[in-house]
């Protein structure tokens, strides 16, 4: 059994990976912390975790942990992850400041000089179908953003293709849960509700991580919609040389072997016919689906996730299981709901 800590579990981020590792057979959980709720019971911020004896406590408290989840937001998780790895613990950081690979990059996104540049070498992009066996060998994982996942694993099957790698536009569509549960003037109901908002266009901070995964260079316009889960992304190719559709489903059949969150979705009828992040609520599953435009060399992907699941917790206990060699499904086996 493998000891499990979360620190700063009281966002939506750290509530969700807390419901996946409740029911993990190979988990006991250490300390689940929260600096403004510590000594309070889990259920008062998580109220579907009732039944569950579970306090919060603080980071000042002693570890005693094998592996360590961190749920902070950027800038503040190196504060703390230098010293937690000197110590010989695996971390899986689900916050920004592990995921860009220079300490010059990091600062030109995110506006903050980094305090362990030494780590950024040293972790490991956290997307398994991509970096499975780095996964395998390494103490430190970084997490990948929600809207970096939807994009990256939509292109990176497509990566031998020619296709005009300057040239990548995507739209995603992103609900609610994905700001956090901090409060501002854009996520109070009254403006959110029935809305449709682009926010960070061409500027948003996934791009980097798109950028250094893929080698494409890309355009990204995230809109925030009124939908609470899910992240569905319109990315357009253009395309040097024409292909036809056989070619590219079985480049996403022959990923979708290898990788058993990965589901390619080109159905000719039914209302579900290309992926929609609506039924994979609650789930780990990619998917991704395709309309080629042969006579102006252009395809559009589409891809969906549930941005609390493959796009933060779900592939936070996906990297936990292939870091200690198990079932890569171990406590993701959940399907979604329909209706919802």
């Amino acid at each position: 059994m493998m000891k499990v800590s979360i620190i700063g579990a009281s966002g939506y981020t750290g509530g969700e990976l807390l419901r996946l590792l409740v029911n993990h057979p190979e988990v006991t959980l250490d300390r689940i912390t929260s600096e403004s709720n510590a000594g309070s019971f889990v259920h008062m911020i998580h109220p579907n975790l009732r039944g569950f004896n579970i306090k919060f406590s603080s980071i000042k408290d002693s570890f005693d942990s094998d592996i360590i989840f961190f749920c902070l937001p950027h800038g503040v998780s190196m504060d703390y992850l230098g010293e937690f790895y000197d110590t010989g613990v695996k971390i899986i950081d689900l916050g920004a400041d592990l995921r860009l690979k220079s300490k010059e990059v990091y600062k030109s996104w995110y506006g903050l000089d980094h305090k362990c540049p030494e780590l950024l070498e040293e972790a490991v992009y956290g997307i398994p179908e991509i970096h499975r066996e780095k996964i395998k060998k390494t103490r430190l994982v970084a997490n990948p953003g929600c809207i970096a996942t939807s994009i990256i694993m939509a292109l990176y099957p497509l990566r031998h293709l020619n296709i005009d790698r300057e040239r990548i536009v995507v739209d995603s569509k992103i609900g609610s849960s994905a700001s956090g549960d901090s409060f501002n003037a854009s996520t109070h109901h009254p403006e959110r509700s029935r809305a449709i908002r682009c926010y960070s266009p061409i500027y948003h901070r996934h791009t980097a991580e798109v950028e250094q995964e893929t080698g494409f260079k890309v355009t990204m316009a995230p809109h925030a919609i009124e939908m609470v889960r899910g992240i569905f992304t319109t990315t357009y190719l253009f395309l040097n040389q024409p292909y036809d559709e056989k070619e590219i489903r079985g480049i996403y059949r022959e990923f979708s072997e290898e990788n058993k969150f990965f589901r390619v979705v080109k159905q000719k009828k039914g209302i579900y016919r290309h992926p929609d992040p609506k039924i994979l609520t609650g789930s780990n599953f990619f998917e991704v689906g395709f309309e080629l435009d042969r006579e102006n060399r252009r395809m559009i992907v589409f891809s969906a996730i549930d941005n609390l699941m493959k796009g933060a917790a779900g592939a936070a206990v996906q990297n936990m299981n292939i870091m200690y060699g198990l079932e890569e499904d171990m406590g993701l086996k959940y399907i979604g709901y329909h209706p919802i």
